[in-house]
């Protein structure tokens, strides 16, 4: 649509785009409820805007909804783009995916496409929470990564000298207490990581415990091979599901060479990070040849 008096620079009109606020305002009026739900610790929505209609004769702002069952509501303007992003829903939840994907011949593809049609796909969700299980060294480098990466972070300990929120002040959540009592309290879902570093085996193995069969979206527990393998070994015979317990990752981590506290802080969130997002922890450096030297003035 050309403006009814356009400007100009240089002898050159400006021809004003369509505001997509006609189509966009009726569905946020619509579903904002439902959006706010999702940010607010409800089922998560997956929402699918147009950035740019390319070549294609579409609104930009034009939105759609899916759900995690597959419902929808809206339309991007399009049944077979509406049908190709609810296909890619279920992977999109897994992955919380928040990215820009481009509509071609073939499908939806991460590439970017001479006159695609851009879609953002978010999924709308609650933070994500980051439950640290132990608040020693490590457990505190954790919470200041954490709150970096932008989680919620909750962390526990029953020494009110280890639980103080002035050593965690990165923490939203500093709970003193039992660790299984506190944790058979505490809401634990699909968008909750948690991460067992306490003092000992024996309060890492009761923590775990009552982690078990949540359905947290991780679950990791610090230690060697033998002494993880040795609780897991203990749990296994006590009729814990096999399942459930070849899901907690143990020995926790990327093997990064960690050694400060800070650096295995380091390798657990990159793990985490990974399995969040769908990645696999593949390096993306593929030069050819040796690898150069680790670097001289380490601790």
């Amino acid at each position: 649509m050309r403006s009814s008096a356009p400007s100009s620079m240089c002898g050159a009109a400006i021809v004003a785009r369509s505001p997509p606020a006609r189509r966009t305002l009726p569905f946020m009026r619509d579903h904002t409820q439902r959006l706010l739900e999702a940010a607010s610790g409800g089922e998560p929505v997956l929402l699918a805007t147009v950035l740019e209609p390319g070549s294609a004769a579409l609104d930009q702002g034009a939105k759609l909804l899916v759900e995690p069952g597959g419902d929808r509501s809206g339309t991007l303007g399009d049944s077979r783009l509406d049908d190709l992003v609810a296909a890619r829903a279920a992977d999109a939840f897994r992955r919380h995916a928040a990215e820009t994907v481009y509509a071609g011949a073939e499908g939806l593809s991460e590439r970017v496409l001479p006159e695609a049609t851009s879609i953002y796909l978010e999924v709308v969700e609650s933070k994500p929470v980051f439950l640290v299980v132990g608040a020693g060294h490590i457990g505190r480098a954790l919470a200041r990564l954490a709150d970096f990466l932008d989680f919620h972070v909750a962390v526990l300990d029953d020494r009110e000298d280890f639980a103080d929120p002035e050593l965690l002040p990165e923490a939203d959540e500093v709970i003193c207490d039992d660790f299984e009592a506190a944790l058979e309290r505490f809401p634990i879902n699909a968008n909750t990581a948690i991460v067992m570093v306490t003092r000992g085996h024996k309060q890492d193995e009761l923590s775990l415990r009552r982690c078990l069969g949540r359905d947290a979206g991780y679950v990791g527990m610090i230690g060697s091979k033998r002494r993880t393998a040795a609780v897991l070994d203990h749990l296994r015979e006590e009729g814990f599901d096999p399942d459930e317990l070849a899901r907690v990752r143990t020995p926790i981590g990327l093997a990064i060479g960690a050694e400060t506290p800070e650096e295995i802080a380091i390798s657990i969130m990159a793990e985490v990070v990974m399995l969040r997002r769908g990645g696999d922890g593949t390096p993306m450096y593929h030069r050819r040849g040796p690898q150069r030297p680790p670097l001289s003035g380490g601790r």
